[in-house]
């Protein structure tokens, strides 16, 4: 090779070896990638709208059992915490002054019927004789008002016999009504008076039973505004209530409710209900505490949002990011009510067929574009096997 030819390889050589490389940047030219989320599709059902309300039970007829007369107590004749029959003897009081009230009433009431009888036959005789002027007139008008003396006198005696045998009577103290008796107060020996402060017992008949609950006057003014509108529906005449039990259990018996306080109350402004439960196993007792959860009616259209879809913002509202038509995220200020389950009622802020993002909601921001994430294809047994295949080599 001539050394010309060198000298130009040489120097093209060199060249070649002092121009800068240039490497291309990773991803370069390729579109930013577009957030996944995962979305509920609103779709408006018809809900049965509940309120749950704190209560205590009461029973459904309260009797003090005082005595009508006095004297000492000689019997008690019940089990303490039983329960009775209307009518059943409790108490005896000692009858033997009131017995004996009862025969002197008895005896007058006879000695009366006696004058009676001597004193009409005499009337009719009378009447006879001053008709031929065999008496005078003066002994006959005798006669008559002698007669009817008897008479008012015999009305007065059954009068006091019919006292005397109440009287008696009042020494069987009775149950006034049926159902569970509590402790006595008094034992044999203690003297008692007609109508005394202290009650001797107490009946209460618990079956049926009371459940008096308190709600909010805004919320009764609420829910008979959306009744009379027609956005919430009764369902048939009375509205039904479940009970819950302290102990987080449900009541197997379901109750109607009965009436609404006709006032409201200053200090709590809230208003009572009172609602009437079957208790034929006694399981509730008067003044147990308890949940209600009362039925309000039903919303033909009601909008539930899984709880994971619903956030507030700065100034504590109910807020949610929803996928648009356009394939944009934007955020929606919602009125919520109640929740169900693990889900949000909401008022007002969203429509059918809005789609609410419930997974991914850090990925993503207003104005943001966003996409429904796919589904995984389920695996079967021979592309898993494919999988682990292809991956081992």
């Amino acid at each position: 090779m001539k050394p010309v030819s060198l000298l130009l390889l040489s120097a093209a050589a060199l060249s070649a070896g002092c121009q800068p490389t240039t490497a291309a940047a990773p991803g370069a030219g390729k579109p930013a990638q577009v957030a996944a989320v995962a979305v509920h599709t609103v779709a408006p059902r018809s809900l049965a709208i509940t309120t749950e309300l704190p209560g205590r039970t009461a029973a459904y007829q309260v009797a003090e059992v005082r005595p009508q007369v006095g004297g000492l107590i000689q019997q008690r004749l019940f089990a303490e915490g039983g329960d009775v029959q209307a009518g059943a003897q409790l108490y005896q009081i000692d009858p033997a002054t009131y017995k004996a009230a009862y025969n002197s009433a008895k005896a007058a009431l006879a000695k009366a019927k006696a004058n009676l009888m001597a004193a009409t036959p005499k009337v009719a005789r009378y009447k006879d004789l001053v008709a031929i002027e065999g008496v005078s007139r003066q002994d006959y008008d005798d006669a008559v008002a002698a007669a009817e003396q008897a008479k008012a006198d015999v009305e007065a005696a059954a009068a006091a016999l019919d006292t005397a045998r109440i009287n008696l009577d009042y020494t069987r103290v009775a149950a006034p009504i049926s159902g569970r008796i509590s402790r006595s107060n008094v034992t044999p020996g203690a003297l008692v008076t007609a109508g005394q402060a202290g009650a001797l017992t107490t009946v209460q008949q618990l079956d049926p039973i009371y459940v008096d609950v308190t709600q909010s006057s805004t919320d009764m003014l609420r829910l008979k505004r959306e009744l009379e509108s027609g956005s919430l529906k009764k369902e048939g005449g009375q509205a039904k209530v479940t009970l819950l039990l302290a102990d987080g259990s449900k009541y197997a018996q379901e109750g109607k409710l009965q009436f609404a306080d006709a006032s409201v109350d200053p200090g709590t402004g809230n208003v009572v209900l009172r609602a009437l439960f079957p208790n034929p196993k006694h399981d509730l007792l008067p003044g147990m505490f308890v949940r209600a959860v009362v039925s309000s009616g039903v919303d033909e259209q009601a909008i539930l949002v899984p709880q994971q879809g619903v956030t507030r913002n700065a100034k504590g509202e109910a807020t949610a990011m929803i996928l648009n038509k356009e394939g944009k995220v934007e955020q929606r200020v919602l009125a919520t009510g109640s929740t169900v389950g693990d889900q949000w009622l909401v008022k007002s802020g969203l429509a059918a067929g809005d789609r609410v993002i419930i997974d991914g909601l850090q990925k993503v921001r207003p104005g943001a574009p966003a996409q429904v994430a796919a589904a995984p294809a389920p695996s079967t047994p021979g592309t898993a096997a494919a999988a682990t295949k292809r991956a081992a080599q």
